[in-house]
C-alpha cells in the first residue's frame, strides 16, 4: 500500500501530466490553420527588370493562422516546420524591390499591418496584416511600401533552397535555375494536398 507520502506524490504526478497533455493540446489549438481558407492567388508576368513568374501564381492567405499567445511568431514557426518549410528569420520586408532566383518563398505575417507591392515597380499592391501568409514563387518582386510599428514577419523556405537577393535582371543562368527550381514537397499552411499542390503546376 502506498503511504501518505506515495499518495501525494502520485497524484502530484498525475496533476503535472495532466497540465502538460493540456498545454500540449492548447498549443494544438493555436497553432492550427483556422480551417480551410483558400488563398486568393494571381499570377505576375515579367515587369521590366524584374522577372516575376509567369506560369506559378502568388498565394495569398487572409487570416489563416489564429493569432495568440505572447510568441505569435511561434505559432507560424511550428506551422511552416510542420509543412516542410523551415522558418529562417523574423524581421519585416525590404523597403526596395527584390526577387529571389534560388529559392521559394512563405512570409507569415504574426504582427501589425503593411501594404506591400508585388511584382516590381508599378505592380500589384496588397494589404497584409496579423494571420496572413504569402506565399511567393521564385522571381516575383515585392518590397514594402508603409508598414505598422509592429510589423513581425516570419520568413521560411523549402527544407534544400536557400535565399539570395536580385535587385536586377536575371543573368541566363539565373532565369534558367528559376525555371527548374524544384517544387516545394507541400504547401506550407495546410500541408500535403494544401493549395500550393493544386494550383502549382508545371508549364
Amino acid at each position: 500500500m502506498l503511504g501518505r507520502r506515495g499518495i501525494i506524490k502520485t497524484v502530484a504526478l498525475g496533476v503535472a501530466g495532466a497540465g502538460t497533455a493540456f498545454a500540449r493540446r492548447a498549443a494544438s489549438a493555436q497553432t492550427a490553420p483556422t480551417g480551410a481558407v483558400p488563398p486568393e492567388s494571381f499570377i505576375l508576368q515579367p515587369n521590366g527588370w524584374a522577372p516575376n513568374n509567369p506560369h506559378l501564381p502568388v498565394l495569398l492567405y487572409k487570416g489563416v493562422i489564429k493569432i495568440a499567445g505572447d510568441d505569435p511568431a511561434s505559432l507560424f514557426e511550428v506551422i511552416f516546420r510542420r509543412n516542410g518549410w523551415p522558418p529562417r528569420w523574423r524581421n519585416g520586408v525590404h523597403d526596395f524591390h527584390h526577387y529571389h532566383s534560388t529559392a521559394h518563398e512563405a512570409l507569415g505575417f504574426a504582427g501589425g499591418h503593411a501594404r506591400l507591392m508585388l511584382g516590381g515597380p508599378n505592380g500589384r499592391e496588397v494589404a497584409v496584416e496579423a494571420g496572413d501568409v504569402a506565399v511567393l514563387p521564385t522571381g516575383v518582386s515585392h518590397c514594402r511600401i508603409e508598414a505598422s510599428d509592429d510589423f513581425l514577419v516570419v520568413g521560411a523556405y523549402p527544407s534544400d533552397q536557400h535565399w539570395d537577393i536580385c535587385r536586377q535582371a536575371p543573368t541566363p543562368q539565373a532565369s534558367k535555375r528559376m525555371e527548374h527550381l524544384p517544387f516545394p514537397a507541400s504547401d506550407p499552411v495546410s500541408g500535403a494536398g494544401g493549395a500550393l499542390d493544386r494550383m502549382w503546376t508545371p508549364a
